[in-house]
């Protein structure tokens, strides 16, 4: 079996499972280094029954509705790399918003900042942001799945001194996992909390259905992290950016309440679909 041959049946088999050719091509570079501009020169050449088995069975998972980018063990976000896996969030690219507003923030601001972001999970946001803004990051995580991933991607992108992995929960007090004295110590804090209700869970797409409960479900009305959040808000100097991710038609809830906990200057954010997408307020 050549490398075109074996591609083109994978492209096949993908297609009739209705899904891309370009998972094809992802799967091409993972087993065999080479991308589809380079089946004309190396398509011939002949595979190892290891190489053709492997690449096959990744195919096979992928119709199955394993997420092509547990399959690669690698995605981008914010143009840097992260592992992902089976326990961890994928990043999306709906969620740069976040990154690129704190980013934004940040870069306006004299003097020392520091950052917050809490349901870190794959670690995306705390790291995009610290990379980009050189700002010192804490990031919460209570899934040890996830909180692996969280400390394996801050050595990937060459961050340890600069983001601080912590494991806790986001319903736990605020001064048990970030000391007495964790009022107004940060500039902006971030959260792209589970928000999708309990009951809406068997109704999602195969793929998203792969990734974990604990990083999905937000309850009966998707709202239960949120609250949670608001117990969070004084760790906020006077000021600071409050941001976080947030589900269709959840905006004016999330709004009405971060409202109720003393934020200011409080906005919904639409996407580029027109959805509701992101809350931000500012501390008083």
């Amino acid at each position: 079996m050549t490398m075109r041959e074996a591609y083109v049946m994978a492209k096949k088999q993908l297609k009739e499972a209705g899904k891309s050719s370009f998972d094809a091509g992802c799967l091409l570079e993972k087993h065999f280094q080479a991308k589809r501009e380079d089946l004309p020169f190396r398509g011939g050449e002949e595979l190892s029954v290891t190489h053709y088995t492997g690449f096959m069975q990744d195919v096979a998972r992928r119709i199955a509705g394993e997420p092509l980018q547990y399959l690669l063990g690698k995605w981008e976000f914010m143009g840097l790399p992260f592992f992902v896996g089976s326990g961890v969030l994928i990043p999306r690219p709906e969620t740069e918003m976040l990154a690129e507003t704190a980013i934004a923030f940040l870069t306006e601001q004299k003097g020392p900042t520091k950052v917050l972001d809490l349901c870190a999970g794959s670690g995306c946001l705390a790291i995009s942001v610290a990379h980009f803004s050189h700002c010192p990051t804490v990031g919460l995580e209570l899934s040890a799945q996830a909180f692996r991933y969280f400390q394996q991607n801050i050595v990937l992108n060459g961050l340890k001194k600069q983001v601080r992995p912590l494991q806790g929960s986001l319903f736990a007090a605020p001064s048990s996992l970030l000391g007495p004295d964790f009022v107004g110590s940060f500039t902006v804090l971030l959260s792209n909390p589970p928000y999708i209700r309990t009951e809406e869970l068997p109704t999602l797409q195969k793929e998203v259905q792969k990734e974990p409960v604990l990083a999905l479900d937000g309850g009966t009305d998707g709202l239960r992290f949120y609250r949670a959040l608001c117990t969070w808000l004084p760790a906020l100097q006077k000021g600071g950016l409050f941001a976080c991710e947030i589900g269709q038609g959840q905006g004016e809830e999330v709004a009405k309440m971060v409202k109720a906990a003393g934020l200011q200057e409080v906005q919904i954010h639409l996407d580029f679909a027109g959805i509701d997408r992101m809350v931000t307020g500012r501390r008083k």
